[in-house]
Order: structure tokens, then sequence, then C-alpha cells
């Protein structure tokens, strides 16, 4: 049994993840970090209050404190876990719809657990390895009341405050009914910029758009952008680690052309920059224009934050990391993703030129995205062994770092089964909106079971 994917643990709730699961997962977690205090907290997930409960419960059986956050985002939580030394488990199913919940594991320095870090946990998880406290050694639980204002004053703290105050912008806010809908607009509001919101209001069943910040989810923004006049819309996923943005003609800006923008922003000569397989030519091209090198690594944010921490071992100056879903890191301001955050340093660009202009030299390629669901683990496997003898046959360079991936020079697809949900997905970009549909649809049907 495999607990930890790409990116903490998840599945439908009272299907794959019970209240008895997060329970067992908070034990195994409690017995390794063997912590005096250990922090819990949730985005708006209908279920999330529930398994917060079995977390907290499986925690004092083992003997530790609790401190008990509420709703927060994710890089909330790591802040509050790096100013008060106590590691965490944040309940949140991130961009998964609203029957899913999961677990992240944080680390007392405020840093999602690394690959083998997770591993011990598993291993203490399927092992039964639990120690647990007699009853007058349970821990005790208490309320934490200001965990958000001291996330956002915190990022008040790492931004450039006067730049963005003096750039005078309007900005349109999409936090999905999730957890940046309490963060968020105040925060923007708090920098001096004019708000206007949809979907604002935290709701765990999501009523106004699918949590993931998708092109197909966010077209209220869009039209918010265009209504309001404003100057950049900006949408997060249910637990707020991500920002996915629109230009001020209410056009969806595809999220590598942001974390290109961005990229271009902070790499120098022999920086290093870190990403996944399904990395976009937009990073690779600014990259090799800044003379930086580009370090590739499976999917998943646990994955690139593992990496980040060995370049650093390693003496490598690790500037700018993440993936082209809106999942970018700044290392030099936390070892996480934060939404809040990329969307200020966003706006910091802004100050300079307008969006459509910022994102304007990453506009030449278009990206697909194609899942392959599948109903079982056999039907798992036949999909990636078509998905490998369709890449072996392939007149193209083939990548197996993580699934199978073909580049045609101007071309690339990939086929990997997700982290996170029953489906193998198949990404595909290139020049043209019908190439990259060609190549992802060709893919996928030759793995279909």
């Amino acid at each position: 049994m495999k607990v930890f994917g790409s990116s903490g643990t998840r599945g439908v709730v009272n299907e794959e993840l019970t209240p008895g699961f997060v329970l067992d997962v908070a034990k195994a977690a409690g017995t390794l970090w063997g912590a005096d205090r250990v922090a819990v907290a949730r985005d708006t997930r209908a279920t999330g209050r529930m398994l917060a409960n079995a977390a907290t419960a499986g925690l004092q059986a083992v003997g530790s404190d609790v401190d008990r956050l509420g709703v927060v985002p994710t890089p909330g939580t790591q802040v509050y876990c790096e100013e008060e030394g106590v590691p965490a488990m944040m309940i949140t199913a991130s961009h998964n719809p609203p029957e899913y919940n999961g677990v992240k594991l944080v680390g007392p320095d405020g840093i999602e657990l690394s690959v083998d870090e997770l591993e011990r946990v598993e291993n203490v998880f399927l092992g039964d390895g639990y120690e647990t406290v007699a009853w007058d050694e349970t821990g005790d639980d208490r309320a934490v009341e200001d965990a958000r204002r001291r996330y956002t004053d915190q990022l008040i703290d790492a931004v450039d405050t006067d730049r963005i105050r003096d750039a005078d912008l309007t900005v349109a806010i999409d936090p999905g009914h999730g957890a940046g809908a309490l963060t968020s607009p105040d925060f923007y509001r708090e920098l001096g910029c004019e708000v206007v919101t949809v979907n604002s209001q935290p709701d765990g069943r999501f009523p106004g758009r699918d949590p993931e910040p998708i092109e197909e989810n966010l077209a209220d923004l869009g039209r918010l952008v265009g209504a309001a006049d404003a100057d950049v819309g900006i949408a997060h996923d249910g637990d707020a680690d991500r920002a996915i943005f629109f230009d001020e003609t209410g056009t969806y800006v595809e999220g590598d052309a942001a974390l290109a923008a961005l990229a271009a922003a902070e790499l120098s000569e022999g920086d290093t920059a870190v990403s996944a397989v399904n990395v976009s030519q937009r990073l690779v091209d600014v990259c090799e224009d800044a003379g930086a090198s580009l370090d590739l690594t499976p999917v998943g944010s646990t994955r690139i934050m593992t990496r980040i921490r060995q370049l650093h071992a390693e003496g490598e100056t690790v500037p700018v990391a993440g993936e082209g879903n809106g999942g970018i890191i700044f290392p030099n301001y936390r070892l996480t993703r934060d939404g809040a955050y990329t969307g200020a340093r966003f706006l910091e660009l802004l100050a300079d030129s307008p969006a459509s202009e910022v994102v304007e030299p990453y506009a030449d390629y278009w990206n697909v995205r194609v899942n392959v669901p599948y109903d079982s683990e056999s039907d798992r496997e036949r999909i990636l062994g078509a998905a490998e003898e369709y890449a072996r046959d392939a007149d193209a360079d083939l990548t197996t770092v993580d699934g199978y991936r073909l580049d045609y020079g101007d071309a690339w697809v990939l086929a990997r089964p997700s982290g996170t949900e029953p489906v193998v997905r198949v990404y595909a970009e290139a020049t043209s909106a019908d190439h990259a549909r060609d190549l992802a649809d060709a893919f996928a049907d030759a793995i279909e079971p």
C-alpha cells in the first residue's frame, strides 16, 4: 500500500479516506515526531472539521498537545510551524473535487516533509508502530485564533509593498470558496489594491466552481476582470497554495507563461531552477537566456521541494521553482508554494507593464491536458503498459523521470499517473493548439483501457 502520493495523501471521504485512516496517520506522524505540540489546520471542505478532529485525537493518543488553527491556507499553516517550531497536519485535498479530502504533513521548520521523511511515517503507519500513551498522559488541545492574521502580516513584510501600492492596481480575486477566501482579499487590500471578488465566501461544497484553478473553471473571474476594469485576476485552489492569472483584458494566462515571466525576473547566470518533467519549453527558454540550469523532478510539490533541499545542500542557488499549475516556489522567501505571495510577486511586475505585456514573450506555446481514468490497479497497470509501448515505438526523444515524455523538438507529450486521483494524465505542448491537441489525443487514444 502506498500512503503518500505526489502531494500528501488524498481520497474520497469515507471511501479511501476515512476518519480512522486519518487518525492512524496522525498516530504514525506523532510517534515519529515525538513532539510536545503539533498544529492541526484545514481548508474549507465540508469534511474538514471531522477529519481535523480525527487528526487531533490521533496526536493526543500519542501524547502530543494540539494547536487547532481552524481554516488556514496551507502556506499560513507553514508560517505558524516555522514561527512556533512545531510540526503540523494540514487537512486538505488542494485542487481535488469537494468529495475528496487529504492530509499534508509539515515539519517544525515550516516545510512539507521530504520524500524520505514521508517514507518513515509510512513505515510506522504500515507497521502499526504507534507509541500510544497512558490515559493520564494524553495530549490537550487549544484553539489558536490568530493564525491567519500572523500569516498575512508575514506576507506584507515579505513583498515590495511600496512598489505595489504605487502601481495603483485593481485586482480581481477568485479564491474558489477555499481557505484563501479568508486571507487573500484582505492581504491585497492592505497592499493598497482595490479588490473585487467572486466565489469569495468560504464554502466546502464549492458551489461557484470546482477547486482546481484551470481555465474551464474560471469563466467568472475572466468576466469580473472585464466588468471591473481590473489590472489582473488571481485565482486560488482549495488551500490557496497556487495562483493562476488573467490579464487586464480578461484573458486567461497559461500557468507556464506566468511561471516563465516570474522566473525571468529571478534567474541569473549560474542559478538553478527546478521544475517537474512536464516542464514547458517556456521555462527551458528562460533558463537558457539567463545562463541558468534547469533541474527536472517527478511531478509534485513534494518531489520538487525535496530536490531543492538537495541542491541547497550541494551549494546551488535556487531562486525559483515550481510547475505550470500555479504552484510556484520562491525558496529565498520560504520553501513552500504560496498562492498569495506568488500573486503579489506578479503584481510587482505590473508596476512596469500591463499583465498582457508581461506574459507576451511566453505566449507562443499551447498546452493541452487529457485525463484517462481507471477503476482498478490492474487497469492502471494496463494503461501504463500501453503508454510504455507507445513511447518506445515513437520517433522522439524519450524521458522516463516520471511516466513517459516524448520530445519532438518544438513539441512534446507526456503520460504519467496522477499522484492524487485515479487517472493517468496526458500533457502536450506545441506551437499551435491543433498540434498540441493532436499529440495529446493520439497518446490518450493509444492507452485508453
